[in-house]
């Protein structure tokens, strides 16, 4: 039991490294397939979700967990899409929700000032602890006053881009 939840813990820290490694270097340090979906994002936000990649993580997980049941790699992979589920909801809750609670507010901010200031910063949207340790997050004064800048930004409103996910339901009815 311990074991396996140490497996999930790992696998949810796991993402936030992918998630690193996706979003700074495949989608803005590199010019990689990851590069063009991004820029859509950033030149509208309302591009939120990567549903392009649902269905090959879903298909993936359901393999692993059905042929390696309860096994650790199958918990450590169940914890990376955990992280990614994670994701995905904080990411559509900084761009359209006001946030609830302190952490949101300082995740929200991050992403903020990744989108209006520095792009080339702030890649962690679950996490700052990769931008900490390979200097890609503004420090200090200059950190904090952005983030309240970018407090004050209202949320999205409209449609996201979920109905796109329709295009991939229909392959299993």
């Amino acid at each position: 039991m311990v074991d396996g939840l140490a497996f999930l813990v790992a696998g949810l820290f796991a993402w936030t490294f992918l998630e690193y490694l996706i979003h700074g270097w495949l989608s803005h340090t590199f010019n990689t397939f990851a590069t063009r979906l991004h820029s859509a994002h950033h030149r509208d936000a309302h591009n939120v979700f990567t549903v392009r990649a649902w269905m090959p993580i879903a298909l993936v997980w359901a393999l692993v967990v059905s042929l390696f049941p309860f096994s650790r790699g199958s918990i450590l992979l169940s914890g990376v899409v955990v992280g990614f589920a994670g994701y995905e909801t904080i990411h559509y809750r900084i761009h359209f929700r006001r946030p609830r609670w302190r952490l949101e507010s300082y995740l929200r901010g991050r992403h903020l000032v990744h989108h209006e200031h520095y792009p080339g910063q702030c890649f962690g949207v679950t996490s700052a602890i990769w931008d900490l340790a390979f200097g890609t997050e503004p420090t200090g004064t200059m950190m904090k006053e952005l983030c309240e800048s970018a407090a004050a930004t209202p949320p999205l409103t409209g449609t996201t881009n979920l109905y796109k996910l329709k295009y991939f339901i229909w392959l299993f009815r």
